[in-house]
């Protein structure tokens, strides 16, 4: 029941029994802490759950990803908080709405590969609401430009994306910053002035 040491805290959600010839029977609680095997143990059952996460999110079954994620999407979040040495891997599980995927949820993949030549950071607003940030004056010279933003309206988000910082070498980059820079021809900033 109490097994902090075998599993994160984002990991809360995930139940099963480990069995392992390794760990010596007769042994104190202060001693299992300390114990070496037991933080490969915990190593082994992330990676495998990473793993399954992995293949429900790539599966055939889209709903199937969809309704996991409705449940545990947040868990992931928090992994992403909490485990540097994970991020990577589970920010290829991030689903969020954005300006060109207000239907369904598009993957930071998804985004990267939608991305139009010359565009070098990925874009994202965070908001109370999908409603609220779709309806975003900030949003506005984005659009025009054909860029899209990542809705991001979970509180945990922020803290994630904080973590995240970059996704395969793109830089997230929130749209509501001051001073957002964006390759623009003279032009486009003389007509925005």
């Amino acid at each position: 029941d109490e097994c902090q040491e075998l599993l994160p805290e984002w990991l809360g959600f995930v139940k099963g029994i480990v069995d392992s010839e390794d760990l010596p029977l007769n042994i104190s609680r202060e001693m299992l802490q300390q114990n070496r095997i037991l933080k490969i143990v915990k190593k082994n059952i992330v990676k495998r759950c990473i793993e399954m996460f992995t293949e429900i999110a790539e599966g055939e079954d889209d709903e199937a990803w969809t309704k996991f994620y409705e449940a545990f999407g947040k868990n992931i979040k928090l992994g992403i908080h909490e485990d540097a040495t994970n991020r990577e891997k589970l920010a290829k599980l991030l689903r969020y709405y954005s300006t060109k995927s207000t239907e369904e949820m598009t993957s930071l993949d998804d985004y990267v590969t939608r991305m139009p030549e010359g565009q070098e950071p990925i874009y994202y607003i965070t908001g109370e609401s999908r409603k609220a940030v779709e309806n975003s004056p900030f949003l506005e010279r984005l659009r025009k430009k054909g860029l899209e933003v990542l809705f991001l309206t979970s509180p945990i988000d922020e803290y994630a994306v904080q973590q995240l910082k970059e996704f395969d070498d793109k830089k997230l980059i929130s749209a509501t910053k001051e001073g957002l820079k964006m390759n623009e021809d003279e032009d486009e900033k003389k007509a925005f002035e």
